[in-house]
């Protein structure tokens, strides 16, 4: 068996997500949905409810007042940021973890990841553009594939070290010469099986290759300089380093500048540090 089908099949034997989300993804995907209804199967799940309401508490989610009910939280954030914030809540426990083969210690992931995703939505609003809306979701989710392929890189490392730094390979292009596959494609793998929106799908597929994705989109060239500017920052650099290229072209899409960047990561930056604890708290760490 290859390589790559022994990862594929791991993520195919992964388990679905839980009956509660799907249900309620369900519903916030239809147009004439009443709040209420949204709100009982949201209940049905304490754990969601808890970190529904802690997230919708907090400034960046939020508002100056408290918000006391599931039903209330809806009202105020929207179907887009609930589903957001209910993917967020699933996430977070399995982004705690500490991740083998890139030397990510426990809950590395999942700072780098919510730094990513708020700085995907800071980085629309430094250009003045519409944040997409499910902008946040995708740079929350964009390295989930590593949690699948960690494992493996690590029983490959020497082989991928090699490629990666001392023949000057992007790590992704080394992970797929070495494994036939690689952190993003099996990121994208893992959503689609779980019925992911395709837009979301795709800005995981295509975050560090966007100018390969048949359907390049705002989306996917925030993410991918997201990510980067994140790695930059200090936020979730692991055993794969720096060593990813960014995209002349998504810069020229976004019509992205140094002080532009510099502005939205600032920005992100003062935000990340304001829900930070709310995430690792919500991931159970203690």
């Amino acid at each position: 068996m290859s390589r790559r089908k022994q990862i594929l099949d791991r993520v195919f034997a992964l388990p679905a997500l839980p009956e509660a989300m799907t249900r309620v993804m369900r519903l916030l995907d239809c147009p004439e949905v009443d709040a209420g209804e949204i709100a009982r199967a949201i209940e049905c799940d304490p754990g969601m409810t808890s970190n529904l309401l802690r997230l919708a508490n907090s400034a960046y989610f939020g508002g100056p007042r408290q918000i006391g009910s599931v039903r209330e939280a809806f009202v105020r954030l929207g179907s887009k940021r609930t589903f957001h914030l209910i993917v967020s809540s699933v996430f977070a426990p399995m982004a705690r973890r500490p991740v083998a083969g890139y030397d990510l210690p426990a809950c590395a992931l999942l700072r780098h990841s919510l730094a990513t995703a708020i700085a995907c939505e800071e980085l629309a609003k430094a250009l003045a553009m519409p944040v997409p809306d499910n902008v946040f979701t995708a740079g929350l989710l964009h390295d989930i594939g590593k949690i699948v392929l960690g494992t493996f890189v690590q029983a490959d490392g020497a082989a991928i070290q090699q490629l990666a730094f001392q023949e000057r390979t992007p790590f992704q292009e080394a992970e797929s010469r070495v494994l036939g596959i690689d952190h993003a494609e099996v990121g994208a793998e893992l959503l689609c099986a779980w019925n992911l929106p395709e837009g979301i799908v795709d800005a995981v597929r295509w975050h560090h290759d966007p100018d390969r994705s048949a359907a390049p989109s705002h989306m996917i060239d925030l993410v991918h300089a997201a990510n980067l500017l994140t790695l930059m920052w200090g936020v979730g650099s692991g055993a794969d380093g720096l060593n990813y290229l960014g995209s002349a072209e998504a810069a020229r899409r976004l019509r992205l500048t140094p002080e532009l960047s510099e502005h939205a990561l600032n920005k992100a930056l003062e935000a990340f540090l304001g829900v930070e604890s709310l995430f690792v708290a919500s991931a159970g760490e203690e």
